[in-house]
């Protein structure tokens, strides 16, 4: 068996676009062993708020900071997540110039086709395993995702 060097470098890139640590593929022919090292990321946090004290005495010019509040994150709505079962390239539409599966707002059913996963060129359509209304599609058309990525949110009915 020969190696076909334009989708063995295909595949390195793709999974260099994840955060796959580690990946073997083993044939009768070769072993592939793809490990990637940690990386560590350094965020600057911002600094501590200082604290004003105001004697009863004087009276604040300055009003009290406004407060924002977060909106609900999807678990806290009670929505239904639809994960990516591999790791592949995302898209909403069976091919460029047709409609997508699905938009938000539009309610589907248990076993519906809601996208396609591209995975080391198959196209594996992803069905749906909840009942509802799509409330959130997570990914942008023709991104990678990673296994158990959220896809979309699906509010249950």
């Amino acid at each position: 068996m020969s190696i076909n060097f334009n989708e063995l470098r295909n595949l390195l890139e793709a999974i260099a676009n994840t955060d796959i640590a580690e990946v073997t593929l083993k044939t009768e022919a070769f072993e592939l062993n793809v490990r990637r090292e940690a990386t560590t990321r350094l965020i600057a946090s911002p600094p501590a708020p200082t604290e004003m004290v105001i004697s009863p005495s004087v009276p604040s010019l300055t009003p009290p900071p406004p407060t924002t509040e977060t909106p609900p994150s999807p678990t806290e709505k009670k929505w239904v997540p639809i994960t990516s079962p591999m790791v592949g390239t995302f898209y909403r539409a069976p091919a460029p110039d047709e409609p997508p599966f699905v938009d938000v707002g539009e309610r589907i059913t248990n076993t519906q086709t809601v996208c396609i996963i591209e995975a080391m060129k198959l196209m594996n359509e992803i069905e749906a395993e909840v009942t509802g209304e799509v409330m959130e599609i997570a990914v942008a058309n023709g991104e990678p995702v990673e296994y158990g990525q959220t896809l979309m949110w699906v509010n249950p009915s």
